[in-house]
């Protein structure tokens, strides 16, 4: 058999059905979709005047209105636009997905002019989805400055149509939706200004429609007339606010407004924290407008909250949840996003997953990063009130947002030991401060300022005049493990690992005397580490501890005592881990023991004194003592004998 091309075959009524059935989730956009042409079609006849003003007809008073008729069970949109004959009705009526307005753009594709309209209707299936709600519909129109009769186009959605000549006095399109009745609502007045308010409301022409109020008469003077009854009063109602300030020049737009309009988007009743304005051009085309909020919204941390911005595609709103345009750190950012050329699935209910999104997120993530460091380092305090509403989100994104990691670890805010209760230092601050003997960035993580405080893990740097930073949010532990180093400085936890502090000097001298007390308490460490051998990995002597008697430390890459806590409270499964007990060699509690040893090296009261050393120190770490009843008893003994002495 030779081999020979054939066309494919096209099963109409299933293609019809398919567009009509499962295309569209929401059956509300039916609406959106015929004023999104209807729009087109104004765009088109105020293009084509340019050149040719006789197809405006005497008529540019742009409108697209909506007349519902509850009688006759009809929803009528009706346009002043471009209009088509019988030969375009046929060409983009009558064959599915074919775009009037996809070819409308083609032919102007090689004409370079900053006037060219933006269409939003590429696909050629937005009309079909009438019939999600409508068991019928007719549409009327006449192609502007077209002496020729006007068109009558008419299906039941069968996969047939009727297409004849007929009367029209006006340029424009007219299409009337028969309703099923279980679709009437879409009659109501209330239905029809959510739809157009949620979808269609920066549209940029007027969406009207009559409406009809009962009123009281009133006289010349404005007063109503007592007795009079009550009238009924119709009256065409702009239904949109046509504001779409983000098309505006931001010299255009008042800061009233940029509040009015952060206020109408966020539901939030203060005016935002900044706002950034701005237009991206070349390889992706957009305008945004977002807001940083001043106060941090009740539901910032549930799994369930509505994340991301809200996308328009010229000025059609698509969804307002778009994540995949604003990391996940930043989910605190309010506002919209408009592009002309984003890839929408075909029923523009879908952003698709491209190149061009991954751009647009750029861009956006460099503005809000790039307006905190301006705020940062010129209105710092502002900058410091910014980040105690929002530090903790923001501080996610050292984690997971590596690109970016340079730029945030500079707006990192952090309480310390030199720092007053409520006050904050950078990092570059940070190490801009450290003495010259000084080598590495130390932190300690808790739950508090005030617990960390206390914690005798800052003892040494207390003497030697190191700063330490507290890291107090549960992310800070994550934040650590992704931020190791800053100017070429190690960060280095004062609660895990070995601790070296001290000048060569100073380390010869220490290790001389960690030999001595090996020697002097040999047999009692020893006694001590097999009385917790359950409880610690190790014990040893401390370079950490000048007042305190002991402390535990994880290892250098363990888990200490707070990610402990952080993963229980997330109902994670914790392995089972010791942490090494450090005892301070020149503590009296070890001369004490180490007598009573002396004296008696099966004393009972040494493997209480023990036991109390490992309690103490998960009190100072903040851990529960396993037996907290056998603890106060032997604190209680030893206070009784104390005070008999």
């Amino acid at each position: 058999m030779s081999k020979t091309t054939k066309q494919f075959q096209t099963e109409v009524q299933q293609l019809l059905d398919l567009v009509i059935h499962s295309l569209y989730s929401n059956r509300d956009i039916f609406l959106r979709e015929l004023i999104s042409n209807a729009s087109d079609a104004i765009d088109k006849v105020r293009f084509e005047a340019h050149s040719n003003e006789s197809v405006l007809e005497g008529n540019s008073d742009w409108k697209i209105k909506l007349i519902p008729n509850k009688d006759a069970g009809t929803l009528t949109i009706l346009d002043n636009g471009v209009g088509m004959n019988i030969a375009e009705v046929e060409e983009n009526i009558g064959t599915i997905a074919r775009s009037g307005t996809k070819a409308f753009m083609q032919s102007l594709k090689d004409k370079v002019s900053s006037d060219n309209p933006e269409l939003i209707g590429q696909f050629g299936v937005g009309f079909y989805a009438s019939f999600m709600v409508a068991d019928k519909v007719t549409l009327f129109t006449r192609a502007a400055g077209s002496i020729e009769a006007g068109c009558c186009w008419e299906s039941a959605g069968d996969g047939s149509y009727s297409i004849e000549p007929c009367s029209r006095e006006k340029r424009g399109t007219e299409i009337v939706l028969h309703l099923k009745e279980e679709f009437k609502e879409y009659l109501d007045e209330w239905k029809i200004r959510s739809i157009v308010k949620k979808y269609s409301d920066y549209i940029q022409y007027p969406v009207v429609m009559d409406v009809t109020r009962t009123e009281v008469p009133k006289g010349a003077d404005g007063k109503e007339i007592e007795g009079a009854g009550t009238i009924e009063k119709t009256e065409e109602e702009i239904l949109n606010s046509m504001k779409a300030i983000w098309a505006r020049s931001k010299s255009d737009v008042t800061e009233e407004e940029y509040n009015e309009f952060y206020k109408h988007i966020s539901h939030d009743f203060e005016n935002p924290f900044r706002t950034i304005h701005f237009s991206a051009e070349g390889t992706s085309e957009f305008k945004a407008l977002v807001y940083l909020p001043a106060r941090k919204p009740f539901d910032m941390f549930f799994a369930d909250r509505k994340k991301g911005l809200q996308l328009y595609v010229k000025r059609v709103f698509i969804t307002d949840k778009c994540e995949e345009l604003i990391p996940d750190y930043l989910r605190f950012v309010k506002g919209v996003v408009d592009s002309s050329d984003l890839p929408l699935n075909v029923s523009r209910e879908i952003l698709q997953e491209d190149v061009q999104i991954k751009r647009i997120q750029k861009n956006l993530v460099g503005k809000v990063l790039s307006t905190l460091a301006e705020e940062k380092e010129k209105n710092y305090d502002s900058y410091v009130t910014f980040w105690k509403e929002f530090g903790q989100v923001l501080k996610e994104g050292v984690h997971f947002d590596f690109a970016n990691k340079e730029k945030l670890q500079d707006l990192l805010l952090f309480e310390s030991t030199r720092s007053e209760n409520g006050s904050f230092v950078s990092l570059k601050e940070y190490v801009e401060r450290m003495p010259e003997a000084q080598k590495e960035i130390y932190f300690i993580t808790g739950t508090s300022r005030e617990a960390l405080e206390q914690s005798p893990h800052l003892e040494v740097f207390r003497s030697k005049g190191f700063e330490v930073l507290f890291l107090t949010d549960p992310v800070d532990e994550w934040v650590v493990q992704a931020l190791t180093e800053y100017d070429g400085k190690q960060l280095k936890a004062v609660d895990r690992g070995d601790i070296s502090v001290d000048s060569e000097e100073e380390q010869k001298e220490k290790e001389k005397k960690r030999e001595e007390a090996q020697k002097e308490f040999s047999d009692l460490v020893s006694l001590i580490t097999d009385r917790l051998k359950d409880k610690v990995k190790e014990v040893r002597f401390s370079n950490r501890l000048t007042d305190s008697a002991c402390c535990l430390v994880a290892d250098e890459h363990g888990m200490n005592a707070n990610m402990e806590r952080i993963m229980k409270a997330m109902n994670q499964s914790v392995p089972e881990s010791k942490r090494i007990l450090e005892l301070n060699p020149d503590h009296a509690i070890l001369k004490v023991m180490a007598e009573l040893h002396a004296a008696d090296k099966d004393a009972p009261a040494l493997g209480d004194y023990a036991d109390l050393l490992y309690d103490q120190a998960l009190l100072t770490e903040g851990s529960p003592i396993k037996d907290p009843l056998r603890f106060t008893k032997l604190v209680s003994e030893l206070m009784v004998k104390a005070a008999a002495k």
